[in-house]
């Protein structure tokens, strides 16, 4: 194969991966340089939170559970306030995609430097993006302020993840990695990441189906999240993730369902136009289509494959083509309006690609 020209650039970034990797949490701390850390994470992880508390011990400076999908502007500035009242010079952000996300919004503004503790496999805590919505809008950009500066990896923290949320979380991180592959900055690193995590995802996810307290096919799923979310941090995504951040935005659905839903449909939408991507996804799946092996990947492990059975209206869709067609950006296909129309018209009704 010949390799053509591209630029790869390294994120400054340490990752301690493992069974058993909270336990060096105190020591992850100290070497971040920080004495005071305030811990971040979902009404629902308040229990995990507490226990990163208990575990840092003086070095906590409290717990902020109000972390939320997609970081509405109100519940980051609220955070922010917290952070500055409590002298916290650092922040554990313990859960999925919304605790991460609120760590970015934090360090966004204020700097704090971000520890995060995965315990899905959403991959957002290996980039430098954020998402904050204000007035019903998603908002996305790029800083690098907002990279977690270290990640710790302990698949034993996944186990008590309902297999539900591990498959959708799943897709949702091999979204990241499909999209890489036909990604307008693409490169040759991320090409092996991408297909790696992949294939990890894929043999992980319907291992947990059966068997969920598998401690190796958790750890192949963070594996494959890790590898997934690299990629998303370092190469521009497309048409997909701007249909999951409208529809995640601006109607509030749920955003791992909604990117396990619409990713077949998206890649059926790009495959002609991206022949040597179609064939990797395919492959590291072990089918031979790669919308059909994503969809079939959802399908036969219990995760919902239609827009409509997680609260989309029918008579929202022609807003969310117009609000897709907004601002023109990369994709291996021109964006048609009437074929996205179409695509979103699949995507809710669950057909298969």
């Amino acid at each position: 194969m010949t390799i053509s020209s591209f630029v790869y650039n390294s994120a400054p970034q340490r990752v301690v991966f493992g069974a058993g990797a909270l336990q060096h949490l105190a020591r992850e701390i100290e070497a971040l340089g920080a004495r005071r850390a305030l811990v971040l994470s979902t009404p629902e992880q308040r229990p995990q939170a507490e226990r990163i508390a208990a575990l840092l011990g003086d070095h906590a400076a409290g717990v902020f559970d109000r972390a939320v999908m997609h970081v509405p502007i109100e519940t980051a500035r609220e955070a922010r306030e917290v952070a500055r009242r409590l002298d916290a010079d650092c922040a554990v952000a313990i859960g999925g995609g919304s605790t991460t996300g609120l760590g970015k919004a934090i360090a966004l503004d204020s700097g704090l430097p971000i520890l995060a503790i995965p315990t899905t496999y959403a991959g957002s805590e290996m980039t430098p993006i954020y998402g904050i919505t204000e007035a019903g809008m998603k908002k996305t950009g790029k800083d690098a302020r907002v990279l977690p500066r270290t990640v710790i990896y302990d698949p034993e923290l996944t186990l008590s993840l309902p297999v539900a949320m591990s498959v959708t979380s799943g897709i949702n991180a091999i979204a990241h990695a499909a999209e890489g592959l036909y990604a307008v900055d693409a490169n040759p690193i991320m090409d092996l990441m991408a297909v790696e995590g992949i294939a990890a995802l894929g043999r992980a996810l319907p291992v947990l189906r059966t068997s969920a307290q598998d401690v190796a096919a958790r750890g192949d799923a963070l594996y494959g999240a890790w590898l997934c979310g690299t990629v998303l941090g370092n190469v521009g995504m497309a048409l997909h993730h701007k249909l999951c951040h409208t529809l995640g935005g601006s109607f509030n659905l749920p955003h791992a369902e909604t990117h396990t839903i619409v990713l077949p449909h998206a890649l059926a939408y790009n495959a002609a136009a991206a022949p040597r991507a179609m064939e990797r996804i395919a492959g590291a799946l072990g089918g031979n289509s790669a919308a059909q092996a994503v969809y079939e990947l959802a399908r036969d492990n219990g995760a919902p494959v239609a827009l409509r059975d997680i609260g989309m209206k029918e008579a929202d869709l022609d807003v969310a083509c117009a609000h897709a067609l907004q601002n023109q950006y990369p994709n291996p296909r021109p964006l048609e309006r009437d074929a996205i129309r179409a695509l979103l018209q699949n995507a809710w009704e669950g057909a298969r690609p």
